[in-house]
């Protein structure tokens, strides 16, 4: 399979190209979301899944909070010291926070016409796995 790269609201593919689509931390970085769950849903095949990872916050309580803490204040000094690049390490944190929670992205799945659509939360509530299929 070739590698190439595209902008993620017009992907280069024809109408029902593919079994499975599937991002893992970029969805977050689209400037349009319901855009990107429509192109993903073109070049899908009917009976199709698409699947989202993504980072979301959990709950709060010890763990929650101590997570925020560490994501807001540890993990950008650590990242950007031995990255080089700071801003990244301060981008990450802020875009999570500003994302939709598991349920509010499977609620924009189902808006665009995805079936089965469901989540799966991870890590503490750090990660969640979207899926929908397409009919």
């Amino acid at each position: 399979m070739p590698f190439l790269e595209s902008d993620a609201l017009q992907l280069p593919f024809a109408n029902e190209s593919f079994d499975l689509v599937t991002a893992a931390f970029g969805f977050r970085n689209l400037a349009n979301y319901e855009a990107g769950l429509r192109e993903m849903q073109r070049v899908l095949k009917r009976g199709g899944t698409i699947g989202i990872l993504e980072f979301t916050e959990p709950s709060a309580g010890f763990f929650g909070d101590f997570y925020r803490w560490y994501f807001r204040k540890v993990l950008p000094k650590i990242g950007g010291a031995i990255s080089g690049d700071a801003a990244a390490y301060k981008y990450l944190p802020n875009s999570v926070a500003r994302f939709f929670r598991p349920e509010e992205l499977c609620e924009l799945m189902r808006g665009v016409g995805l079936q089965n659509v469901d989540a799966a939360v991870w890590t503490g509530g750090t990660v969640a796995l979207h899926t929908g299929m397409k009919q």
